[in-house]
């Protein structure tokens, strides 16, 4: 597949998960038509963020791969499964999907009059931790989550899987990942996911973005490598 319809690919499918990840959160986790609290709450965003990516692994994942995440492509060239000649194309193709899914959403979430856009579903550590956690607890949280999200990818992709089903596991181990992490730094895992919101929100996300980037990408490297001992052979 060319090179221009694989990062089209990469920028549609973290646009959408972005979009419908970080839009749940920001337009739909805790109020209703009408002002009733018929938000979704946390359920329903970790439920968003999976949907998204189960959705667009199948619409595109047969044309780029379906990273949608700098992490995953840096997780899977350390496990042998990506070439290093690409990662720079894919990551910038992510981040630039990242943050015109942020636009869109504040541009959304703006039209209605008296809005404060505060944390806009960005993440943090410290003060900016939905659950109050400091930073060593958000920089494992973030390690082990992506670690064990690369894990499943890589697993789920290699030869001797069943074919047609890695989009549904990752999908869920991605609403997993949501569903325990959420309360310590609002959940990353992805870098492109992270950027793409920090622009818009208040003052105190961009600050922190750094933490949101180093973790996932060394728990994927983590995950890549131990993947090659665990995968060897199956591959």
């Amino acid at each position: 597949m060319e090179m221009s319809k694989r990062l089209g690919a990469e920028f549609l499918g973290t646009f959408w998960l972005v979009l419908g990840g970080c839009g749940s959160a920001v337009l739909a986790a805790q109020f209703g038509g009408d002002g009733n609290p018929l938000g979704i709450g946390l359920v329903g965003v970790s439920l968003a963020f999976g949907l998204t990516v189960l959705t667009m692994a199948y619409a595109v994942g047969h044309i780029s791969g379906g990273h949608f995440n700098p992490a995953v492509s840096c997780g899977l060239w350390a496990a042998g499964r990506f070439p290093g000649k690409d990662l720079g194309p894919y990551l910038a193709a992510q981040v630039v999907g990242g943050l015109a899914a942020g636009l869109v959403l504040y541009l959304i979430a703006t039209g209605k009059a008296g809005v404060e856009i505060g944390g806009f579903a960005s993440n943090g550590y410290g003060e900016r931790s939905p659950g109050g956690y400091g930073l060593g607890a958000a920089f494992l949280t973030e390690v082990v989550m992506t670690l064990f999200f690369l894990l499943v990818i890589i697993g789920v992709t290699s030869k001797a899987a069943p074919a047609g089903f890695a989009p549904l596991a990752i999908g869920l181990c991605l609403t997993l990942i949501h569903l325990v992490s959420i309360p310590v730094t609002n959940t990353s895992v992805n870098p492109a996911r992270s950027t793409g919101v920090a622009f818009f929100a208040d003052a105190g996300a961009v600050p922190q973005l750094w933490l949101f980037w180093l973790a996932p990408i060394v728990g994927a490297l983590i995950a890549g490598y131990l993947s090659r001992w665990l995968q060897e052979g199956s591959n």
